[in-house]
């Protein structure tokens, strides 16, 4: 008999959580490992090249995982000829699961961006983004209320739904603005460990709400989304310790979703300014507070162009009776040039 009330109990929670996702975008825990997810006008912001890799497992214990994958390149192109800006390009593509109905959506963009030299250590840019979207689902997995002949449900009844497609397919616009303050670009002196790097941007994706719906007869549209985004590295003087606080808020339709939190980053050797040998490294470990939804333990592992970020996501929302309180994992690598150990190096593809 327990068994036959919390089963109920767990579908109808399922459901609920396919019409949520169903109605945002994909989001990561790890947001700024994820910059054209976040914001067009991140590319080329920070670095000269970024290459990124993103992996969500989410929700196994509720029903079917909910997976998400996205991958993103950008990099800088050209300096204006007084070197007063410079501009950048990228690329991302993301595709996401969801349910036993399989939900998903397929997503490629391309990014152009352009950045302002406001003085030796402040940018402020623009970019735009274009791209194609295709959502599908299989009806094939779904049941209905009609298919229930009053003893049990029979898959050979009529579903009594109209026609829809299996897939819809749309075109998707964005753009946002950012601003980029690094103390160290250009300096000579990298043997200590003063960074002070904050970051901040306003984003708009879904520029013209683009019908999304399975049904013809409907007119289902993506919600525009609002994005407000801010990350910063804070190094105290004269030891390893820095701070790394980062928040996230964004509005999409009726959903409202508030991110904050911090790492506190370790360094644990820094790169050789003369011979190059020596491979600067840092560990970082905080967490993240999703409002009224989750809570996100987070590693991250520097070494020399490369990162990991490994985090786990705690549901502290009412979900958590049927998740037993048990979110998703997500992986991150990241690839970034010139070598942030060495803010003084130049990279061989932006001089």
């Amino acid at each position: 008999m327990k068994t036959n009330f919390i089963k109920p109990i767990v579908i109808l929670a399922s459901a609920l959580i396919v019409n949520t996702i169903a109605a945002q975008d994909i989001h990561f825990s790890q947001f700024y490992m994820s910059p054209l997810t976040v914001n067009p006008a991140l590319a080329g912001a920070q670095h000269d090249m970024t290459v990124a890799i993103n992996y969500k497992d989410q929700w196994q214990s509720v029903a079917s995982p909910y997976k998400t994958v996205a991958a993103s390149w950008d990099m800088r192109m050209m300096q204006s000829k007084n070197k007063k800006g410079f501009a950048a390009v990228g690329v991302n593509f993301f595709s996401d699961r969801s349910g036993d109905a399989k939900l998903g959506t397929t997503q490629g963009n391309a990014t152009v961006a352009y950045h302002v030299r406001l003085n030796s250590n402040n940018t402020f840019g623009g970019g735009v983004q274009a791209g194609f979207a295709q959502r599908s689902i299989s009806f094939g997995s779904l049941t209905w209320g009609n298919q229930f002949d009053g003893l049990a449900y029979n898959a050979t009844l009529p579903s009594g739904e109209p026609a829809a497609g299996a897939t819809v397919s749309y075109a998707d616009f964005g753009g946002g603005l950012d601003w980029n303050f690094d103390n160290r670009s250009g300096a000579k002196n990298v043997t200590d460990n003063h960074d002070q790097k904050i970051n901040f941007g306003i984003a708009l994706y879904h520029i013209g709400e683009p019908k999304y719906a399975f049904y013809s007869a409907s007119q289902e549209k993506l919600f525009m989304r609002y994005s407000v985004h801010g990350s910063a590295l804070l190094s105290v003087p004269n030891s390893n310790i820095a701070f790394a606080p980062a928040f996230m808020y964004e509005m999409q339709g009726p959903s409202k979703e508030l991110y904050a939190g911090s790492l506190l980053r370790f360094s644990l050797s820094q790169d050789s300014k003369y011979t190059g040998f020596k491979q600067g490294a840092a560990i970082s470990f905080g967490g993240f507070l999703r409002a009224k939804d989750a809570v996100a333990a987070v590693m991250l592992l520097e070494y020399s162009h490369y990162a990991l970020g490994i985090s786990y996501d705690v549901n502290v929302s009412g979900l958590k009776t049927a998740s037993n309180s048990r979110g998703g994992i997500e992986i991150a690598l990241r690839f970034v040039s010139p070598n942030p150990f060495q803010p003084s190096s130049s990279s061989s593809f932006f001089n």
